[in-house]
């Protein structure tokens, strides 16, 4: 055997090594993520492990109330995302107009943004005391503010739509810019209409990416804590306002991690069936396509 052959030989033993020590550098993000994700899990769900505490919160009207309120309120945020976030969508996509980029911009600002400052915002815009009101008032010479929705489950949806939605337009330009224009200018070459060509073209291209956007603004809103609190809404009591009542206001923590595991519950279900819902979206267009691909 030569010197040459040697090296060639020894050449995988060398390479070996350095892989099998690099699987030591997982353990440490897998120990941090142990400590800032698993055990306060398992110490909220130690904490709620009388059955007699479970009991007492989930048979008080006041749980069932934030349940309800918190469900209603996300769902009717997400579908106000979905319908604005789509229009913006299109608009930006398909409707070029002077500034189209900077509004484009100012959304990725507000994925940037805290949400309680939309709510701050909405404070001064329109609340009682806000910019709307005193223009209203300065009109018509009265002395009562007109609007005073912000401080009811309608304003919180406002604050909310306002701020998740972005978290809907963003993955439906990026899914719209897949969209081949070739595909665009046969359907009005053949007469189609415009509402037609978003209908039969547009849409269906972009369904994953309204599905992914969707669930995630309804992600969001159900766990959204700072837009509730700073609204503040009289009788306005979701889930997280309730777990911070208990929790911090009156020093309750199991019934504060009884809902809190409620809440976990609530978040992984919705998760679950997000992926569940987007895995068969994608193997069914995955069959389509390939099946096309066969009949050509």
């Amino acid at each position: 055997m030569t010197l040459l052959d040697e090296h060639v030989a020894e050449a995988p033993d060398r390479a070996a090594a350095p892989r099998s020590r690099a699987a030591l550098w997982v353990l440490p993000p897998v120990l941090v993520v142990l400590l800032i994700a698993l055990y306060p899990l398992l110490r909220v769900l130690g904490e709620s492990a009388d059955a007699g505490i479970w009991a007492e919160v989930l048979g008080s009207a006041v749980f069932r109330d934030a349940l309800w309120r918190t469900v209603a309120i996300a769902v009717t945020s997400t579908v106000g995302c979905l319908i604005l976030g789509t229009f913006v969508a299109i608009v930006l996509a398909f409707v070029p107009f002077p500034g189209s980029q900077l509004v484009g911009r100012l959304i990725d600002t507000v994925l940037s943004l805290p949400s309680f400052l939309i709510t701050l915002a909405f404070t001064f815009l329109y609340g009682t005391a806000g910019a709307v009101n005193a223009a209203i008032l300065g009109v018509t010479g009265g002395d009562t503010a007109v609007l005073n929705f912000l401080y009811t489950p309608a304003g919180v949806v406002a604050a909310e739509i306002t701020f998740f939605t972005p978290f809907v337009v963003r993955p439906l330009l990026a899914a719209f810019a897949l969209v081949p224009r070739a595909q665009l200018d046969v359907a009005a070459s053949l007469g189609a209409t415009p509402l037609r060509v978003l209908r039969s073209v547009i849409l269906p291209e972009a369904w994953p990416a309204l599905v992914a956007g969707g669930s995630l603004a309804l992600l969001l809103t159900l766990n959204e804590f700072g837009i509730v609190l700073f609204t503040g809404a009289k009788g306005v009591i979701t889930l997280p306002v309730l777990i911070y009542t208990r929790g911090i206001v009156t020093f309750d923590l199991p019934g504060a991690a009884v809902i809190a595991t409620v809440q976990v519950v609530l978040s992984l279900g919705l998760y679950a069936g997000y992926r569940i819902m987007f895995a068969r979206i994608t193997t069914g267009r995955g069959v389509a396509d390939a099946a096309v691909e066969q009949a050509n």
